[in-house]
């Protein structure tokens, strides 16, 4: 089918590459218990960031969707399995960091199966809400927390 002279009129869009920024596509889950402790991990030594504490996730791979590649990282990282069906679009981030874009789908995860532990021999803290102020986060986060805060509000 010919495109129509309203797509013809359209100008592609620009790719990172063809200006110049690198982003970078993670994917992170706000996972909340029952007294709506909200779970983050500390970025380990020797990782960008480091000691600062982030809801979990990570990188996408090739490939993955943002619920496969978030649940194949929980898997990793906490040794958790949560069902794609658990994962519910709740914010994202879009953040400029000095050398690269970061865009960070994030999911509330309020069911999994598994105990939650740091496989990676990472840092976790449950923390209530009244709390998070106390936990320093990557810039790109602030946001998620301050959206997570008005979520929990009863």
């Amino acid at each position: 089918m010919a495109p129509t002279e309203a797509e013809r009129s359209l100008k592609p869009l620009q790719t990172s590459a063809s200006v110049g920024i690198r982003v970078v596509t993670v994917v992170a889950a706000a996972l909340v218990r029952s007294d709506l402790r909200l779970l983050l991990s500390q970025r380990p030594e020797g990782k960008p960031m480091a000691g600062l504490w982030e809801l979990p996730g990570g990188k996408l791979e090739v490939g993955e969707t943002p619920r496969t590649g978030l649940i194949r990282e929980l898997r990793e990282e906490l040794a958790i399995e949560v069902d794609p069906a658990d994962l519910s679009p709740f914010a994202f981030a879009s953040h400029d960091y000095p050398s690269f874009h970061l865009l960070m789908p994030v999911f509330l995860c309020r069911k999994w199966s598994g105990e939650v532990r740091g496989a990676e021999g990472q840092a976790f803290r449950w923390v209530a809400p009244e709390e998070l102020a106390d936990y320093p986060t990557p810039e790109a986060d602030i946001p998620l927390i301050a959206r997570y805060l008005e979520w929990s509000r009863p």
